[in-house]
């Protein structure tokens, strides 16, 4: 157990078994002292998840914030990284590139347009995830892309490789795994933005939208309680995309120190 204080040690696995259950039962006693902080103790939150399973519907609340992250994160995925490859053209890097400083636009500012252009409900949820996924993602593949070193470059041209199977090699196929960890990174920001673009479209209903009414007449426990399930999904999520870059891309993990 000394090792888990020494950098960049290799733990056993009883040893870890040790490690997260020591932290994990230290977590749950500093939780259950936040009621003096007026913090929402574990018992309170897991009856208020109760309630909001049985009576208010949560999990097919969840499930319908579930498919409209899941079509952002395909759509912002196809729309990033294809526009992220296509910077090997000259022509195409400053329309990539104000693309990217989209990000510092307020949200809030682009709603009756989004509106205008895709109506409400289910397509204005999406298209609106969507555009806050883009920008940040295409900021982070765009700079993989950039970074991809001459040395790469002149041995595809060494093989006497066309420009354009150069791209597929070095480009698609020689940075799939670091197309997966930005996916990783950026399928987060659907959850963050979920609390946003579902109280602005509530037609379809959504986490978002019990979340606000929650926070809205302060029942704090149950808030505490969606922002868990939410989590949980999340981590879930995140580990999903972490097993296909396994899968994938095998060869990312041969060489890393913390495997």
């Amino acid at each position: 157990m000394l090792d888990a204080f020494r950098p960049n040690k290799n733990l056993s696995a009883k040893a870890w078994t040790i490690l997260l259950v020591t932290e994990v039962a230290l977590l749950g006693v500093a939780w259950s002292l936040g009621d003096k902080l007026s913090i929402p103790g574990p018992l309170d939150t897991v009856l208020a998840l109760g309630r909001l399973i049985t009576q208010e519907g949560l999990l097919f609340e969840l499930w319908v914030s579930f498919k409209v992250n899941i079509q952002a994160i395909a759509l912002s995925s196809v729309l990033s990284i294809g526009l992220s490859y296509l910077t090997v053209l000259p022509v195409m890097r400053p329309f990539v590139e104000f693309c990217s400083k989209a990000r510092f636009f307020s949200m809030a500012g682009f709603v009756t347009m989004f509106t205008l252009a895709f109506g409400g409900g289910h397509a204005l949820k999406v298209a609106l995830l969507t555009f806050g996924m883009t920008v940040f993602f295409i900021t982070s593949m765009s700079a993989v892309v950039a970074e991809i070193t001459k040395s790469e470059w002149d041995q595809a041209r060494s093989l006497r490789m066309t420009p354009w199977r150069a791209v597929w090699e070095v480009v698609v196929l020689g940075k799939a795994d670091a197309a997966f960890e930005v996916l990783r990174q950026n399928a987060a920001i659907g959850w963050m933005m979920l609390t946003l673009v579902e109280g602005l479209v509530r037609s379809e209903g959504g986490v978002g939208g019990i979340l606000l009414n929650q926070s809205k007449y302060r029942h704090w426990d149950a808030v505490f309680a969606i922002q868990l399930t939410v989590l949980l999904v999340g981590i879930f999520q995140d580990r999903f995309i972490v097993y296909l870059k396994r899968v994938f891309c095998p060869y990312a993990f041969l060489t890393l120190e913390r495997k």
